[in-house]
């Protein structure tokens, strides 16, 4: 990560959780940073902390991603400020927990925007450039939900899924111009993502910390690996599900995540 010191990095999502520790983690290493997310409070104060201790530039640009003009204005914002962006971290995203004719549409709607959409946006925007230079890195969270159908998240964990997939063939398409993505698999993760999603508390037992999912993605990013799951717990149940019939592991899924009756 030494590579990126003086250097600069979009983080997207960074007033919280994983994006902040990314966001900290890039400037403990010397990045300077562009963060964005919807709260401009945190924001500026994550922004101020970060200056004051590291001593990095930090640019904050409050935007929804929800909002399908927002990637295009962000991207105007940095080329506006003569900023060459080496690394993007595409980490701003949400679920949204229950069955899936009971989630209103718009909120699935709006989750595909921002888990899909704007990662396409934001990658296709930025990655031109990095092209040219003949290096960049992109890191992209998906998640261990990824890996298999997962009812009563079923939206979210399809986006993860595109999230995970697109990264991987990315990377391989990029990798002659020395550009490097990675997809970033982390597991329950010590978040707000459990209170948007309203997801019970059984589904965070073993909840991971936000700085040890994102020490896991930047050094993996770093390395040139195309996908990392964080945890080894984490990494276990993945590999374990591969051995095991779809079906079976979809249905094991739906009783892990099906609502307490009543």
């Amino acid at each position: 990560m030494q590579d990126w010191q003086g250097k600069w990095a979009v983080v997207t999502g960074a007033s919280a959780g994983i994006g902040a520790a990314l966001a900290s983690q890039l400037a403990a290493g010397g990045t300077h940073l562009v963060l964005t997310a919807r709260r401009k409070d945190r924001l500026d104060e994550l922004a101020a902390k970060l200056h004051a201790t590291h001593g990095v530039n930090v640019e904050v640009f409050p935007a929804d991603l929800a909002r399908p003009e927002t990637p295009e204005t962000l991207f105007a914002f940095t080329q506006g400020k003569g900023i060459a962006v080496e690394v993007l971290v595409n980490n701003a995203g949400f679920g949204a927990y229950g069955p899936f004719a009971e989630i209103p549409l718009p909120r699935q709607l709006e989750m595909v925007q921002v888990n899909v959409a704007a990662v396409i946006q934001l990658t296709h925007l930025y990655l031109p450039a990095m092209m040219a230079r003949r290096r960049g890195h992109i890191l992209i969270l998906a998640s261990t939900a990824g890996f298999q159908a997962v009812p009563f998240i079923s939206t979210y964990a399809a986006t993860k899924s595109f999230d995970l997939y697109f990264a991987e063939a990315l990377s391989e398409e990029v990798r002659p111009h020395g550009v490097h993505i990675t997809a970033l698999c982390p597991g329950a993760t010590s978040t707000e993502f459990q209170q948007v999603a309203e997801q019970p508390d059984y589904a965070f037992r073993s909840a991971e910390g936000p700085e040890a999912v994102a020490r896991a993605g930047l050094e993996a990013l770093a390395a040139g690996k195309p996908v990392v799951i964080s945890g080894t717990r984490n990494r276990l149940m993945t590999v374990s599900q591969r051995l095991a019939p779809r079906r079976l592991v979809t249905a094991v899924a739906g009783r892990m995540f099906r609502p307490p009756q009543g």
